[in-house]
């Protein structure tokens, strides 16, 4: 009988504004000691990924590691693919984007590796139908994908091996499916365990070659993996274990399998990725049914592989639906991405802007499973940066750095609506007439920040898991479990802390709430709402047409109704922002008109969602000359009465954001935390902070009352 070929890959990966330590733990932890002890198997033979982020801190910090590696490739032990440099998903970019990127990696493995890539890793390996023209059009041969997607397709277990073909529009490609046995075996069973996979596969299956291929910080970077994977030896007793197997084990590069073996046959393959991935794109609810059915079906004696090829959970774009964040981080690229390839190819390239935007296309911050992501403000936060960053070097090149006001008035985020966006140099706004008129995103520009980077507290599936996790036995095992099946919890409580919004976290949102209600009610969501204004559709009234020098103004109207002691009143608000041409300024002006037969006596309130991204440092604070030398820090909550100005100041990125108001009003103020689960375990992290100006309101029947708001952007010298 042949011997079964093993095809073993591992893939690399730190985001776009990840911590330097991190980079750096990650490295000695994981990459290096993995290296370490491959390097002396000599008869093996692997494959490996390694994504821009961490090809370019390698490159700066550990450009002896890029030798080690550049000598392993030229050697044909190691074969090094491509993919999109800043790993973003490919079917989620403009073409030319996608396309791009992976020429950007292309030339890099070649200039600092001497190897022309014929594989692509694919991010978080998404799959659509139409990638393999896309692929072609870089210059790719191969990628890898999970077995699952085979699985989809209606092939049976036994036809899943070696590699495939498929193709779009007459461009093929060549499929390689991992094998979810081994990805769930490598490195958690003994390699004792793995070889008797390995050797059903070849015995029982009759197969000529499998893949393994999945994330290399499973091998040390995972928790509790370091250990068991180097100290313990795993990974050592693996790579001999496979070595002494050469009777009837031989371990290939992708490329040199390729060209010694034709494929199995031709595929084409359904919208997809791995499982779990699948499942946590599901909404919450419907994930947690999804998960009720598996447990069902498995307690009727089914196992996966009864029901694997009918039974799956959604796709990665649904994350643009479960997530408004997730949205409008997709929908700012696709913007900044069309500002920049309006400038010629070479002013692309020489300006910066397109590395920036590539940068802001990273995947990890656009969605959420197992691993933080979408959670992380940090992650996000560094997508809004480099995003920010393109969009001002396009803008100034195609109009001038003294260009003044520019609106635009589109589908920003294809809800079926339109948004205004207003940008002068020093800012861009984004405003959402449809959703309460509110403000969905402020960006300071000098500093590349948006402040409006908030995420809403929503219901997660896993939620439910976390009586569970604050009970469960923290003891280590022998062995390290998979993250998947870990429960852990890093602070004890956190059950107690769920909170979930009712509205997305924009800002100048108008609120009419019972007079009783205490900060404890917002900050907990236990409030009643007693108007129908806040993400409800106000009415574009006036949008001036002025001149980029000129102020520019958008008067927004709703006919609406608040609840008075049961009875539904008719009340109309008026809104109106006005913007200057060089300044980041914007004027709000609030008028309150009871229309109704009884007087109104509630609580209006304007709430307002920003962010310094942490929470308790010192250099993020809030200011006011009501609260004199006292600094209190983003995640405090606290009150202030009749306050004619509060803001708050970032002394890391030099800017302050004011709110002035007339007349004086009450302040709440309180920091949005989210409860989500990561690969350490569930964790609370500080989104935002929310701040809301209030004042008791008592109108008569046909009586009004304004309010004006002035919101400055400004640097500063801390």
């Amino acid at each position: 009988m042949p011997k079964l070929k093993l095809l073993f890959g591992v893939h690399n990966h730190q985001p776009v504004g990840n911590f330097d330590r991190v980079f750096e733990e990650l490295f000695e932890k994981s990459y290096r000691p993995y290296f370490d002890v491959l390097e002396p198997h000599a008869t093996l033979k692997t494959a490996a990924h390694f994504t821009g982020p961490l090809l370019e801190w390698m490159q700066r910090h550990r450009p002896d590691f890029f030798k080690r590696l550049r000598g392993m490739a030229q050697s044909g032990r190691l074969e090094i693919m491509s993919g999109g440099f800043y790993e973003p998903i490919l079917s989620s970019l403009p073409e030319e984007d996608a396309v791009g990127q992976i020429r950007m990696m292309n030339a890099f493995l070649e200039a600092e590796f001497g190897v022309t890539p014929r594989g692509l890793w694919l991010a978080e390996r998404i799959w659509s139908p139409t990638l393999p023209s896309l692929i072609a059009k870089a210059g790719i041969e191969y990628t890898v994908l999970d077995d699952t997607h085979f699985y989809y397709a209606g092939l049976e277990a036994e036809q899943i091996h070696g590699y495939f073909i498929t193709e779009n529009q007459g461009h093929a490609l060549k499929i390689f499916p991992i094998s979810k046995t081994l990805r769930y075996s490598i490195p958690f069973d003994l390699p004792d365990v793995t070889l008797e996979h390995l050797k059903r596969f070849r015995d029982e299956n009759g197969f000529d070659a499998v893949t393994y291929a999945d994330d290399g910080e499973k091998f040390g970077g995972w928790p509790e993996t370091y250990e068991w994977v180097y100290e313990q030896g795993y990974l050592n007793n693996l790579f001999t274990a496979l070595e002494a197997s050469h009777d009837w084990l031989e371990t290939v590069t992708f490329s040199e399998y390729i060209d010694r073996t034709p494929p199995v046959g031709r595929v084409y393959l359904p919208m997809a990725s791995y499982d779990e991935m699948m499942e946590w794109a599901l909404p919450h609810r419907v994930a947690s049914r999804f998960e009720a059915l598996k447990a069902d079906l498995k307690k009727q004696g089914m196992d996966e592989a009864g029901y694997r090829t009918f039974l799956r959970g959604g796709q990665w774009d649904n994350f643009l639906t479960k997530y408004e964040e997730s949205n409008l981080m997709h929908k700012k690229m696709l913007h900044v991405s069309r500002k920049v390839h309006r400038l010629p190819a070479a002013q692309q390239q020489d300006s910066g802007a397109l590395r920036e935007l590539y940068r802001g296309q990273c995947n990890c911050a656009q969605w959420h499973g197992l691993f933080g992501g979408l959670y992380l403000n940090y992650l996000r936060h560094a997508l809004y940066n480099h995003l920010i960053a393109a969009e001002n070097i396009a803008d100034t090149l195609l109009d001038g750095a003294d260009r003044g006001l520019t609106v635009e008035v589109l589908d920003y985020n294809h809800d079926g609506h339109e948004e205004v966006i207003v940008s002068n140099p020093v800012m861009t706004a984004a405003i959402a007439p449809a959703y309460g008129g509110g403000l969905f995103e402020l960006d300071h520009r000098p500093a590349c920040f948006n402040l409006s980077n908030v995420l809403k507290r929503r219901e997660e599936a896993y939620h439910r898991k976390l009586e569970k996790a604050e009970a469960a036995d923290m003891e280590d095992e022998a062995q390290p479990a998979s993250i998947h099946d870990r429960v852990r919890v890093k602070e004890p409580g956190l059950k107690d802390r769920l909170v979930y919004d009712v509205f997305e976290r924009y800002s100048f949102l108008e609120r009419f709430l019972p007079g009783d209600t205490t900060l404890a009610d917002i900050k907990s969501s236990r409030y009643r709402e007693l108007g129908d204004f806040a993400g409800h559709p106000y009415a574009v009234m006036h949008r001036s047409e002025g001149a980029a020098h000129q102020p520019f103004e958008l008067a927004l109207q709703r006919d609406g109704r608040v609840m008075q002691d049961g009875v539904p009143q008719a009340v109309t608000v008026s809104k109106r922002y006005t913007f200057t041409p060089d300044a980041g300024e914007i004027a709000v002006q609030v008028t309150v008109t009871h229309r109704g037969d009884r007087p109104l006596d509630v609580l209006w309130a304007e709430e307002m969602n920003f962010t310094l991204l942490a929470g308790n440092a010192p250099d993020r604070y809030y200011v006011s000359p009501a609260l004199g030398a006292e600094r209190p820090r983003m995640d405090s909550e606290g009150g202030l009465e009749e306050v004619a100005t509060f803001g708050m100041q970032d002394e890391a990125f030099g800017f302050r954001l004011t709110l002035d108001v007339e007349p004086a009003l009450d302040w709440w103020w309180y920091p949005v935390e989210t409860i989500s689960q990561s690969e350490e375990g569930f964790e609370r992290t500080y989104q935002g902070s929310c701040l809301v100006a209030h004042q008791a309101l008592r109108l008569d029947a046909g009586a009004s009352q304004a309010f004006a708001l002035q919101l400055t952007l400004s640097r500063t010298n801390g």
